[in-house]
């Protein structure tokens, strides 16, 4: 388990299968709800928020490693990786993170990250399941009703939530929180 001083629950599906979009639906839910989330997602594809012939561009070009820029409105950190040719850990991006006014971090991808998740499993992708591998996902979100659901050998104990009810989600997550927050 990657130590932390909040809970860190996982997303974990295969590309396509909507984790942005319900994550965009759940974090809504959980703060009318008095929960204080934040997010760490993995990217695959390179990508920068500072574009060319802006300040922060120039400064990384000037040689800055790292950038803060603070505004009314938000704060960023631009940070170069130590090396370009490896994927980040999740632990790395952790770093990054500010916990103190937080209750709980959701993460979207990092699917090998030792944390609890729930798998997302849309049925007409065809992708296997990654819960028989991965003995950190804690429950399983798919799209078929339980009477369509047939049941495999070992994961009865598999909570099984409903993909398209992301307030059943929602309620599932702030369960394992206060759960979480209880043990600790």
């Amino acid at each position: 388990m990657i130590d932390f001083p909040l809970p860190l629950l996982g997303f974990a599906a295969w590309s396509g299968t909507g984790k942005t979009t319900l994550l965009t639906q759940l974090i809504p839910l959980l703060k009318a709800n008095g929960l204080r989330v934040a997010l760490v997602k993995h990217s695959h594809h390179d990508f920068t928020i500072d574009h060319k012939g802006k300040d922060s561009t120039r400064f990384r070009e000037a040689g800055a490693s790292q950038i803060i820029i603070a505004s009314k409105k938000c704060i960023t950190t631009i940070m170069d990786t130590a090396d370009n040719t490896i994927e980040p850990r999740l632990q790395d991006a952790l770093a990054a993170m500010t916990p103190q006014p937080l209750d709980l971090i959701l993460v979207e991808g990092f699917k090998k990250a030792a944390i609890a998740k729930i798998e997302l499993h849309r049925h007409g992708l065809n992708n296997p399941y990654l819960y028989p591998h991965d003995k950190m996902i804690i429950a399983l979100a798919e799209d078929r009703a339980p009477s369509e659901r047939k049941k495999t050998q070992g994961d009865a104990s598999l909570l099984r939530l409903d993909l398209n009810q992301p307030v059943q989600i929602a309620t599932f997550i702030q369960q394992w929180w206060r759960q979480q927050k209880q043990q600790n």
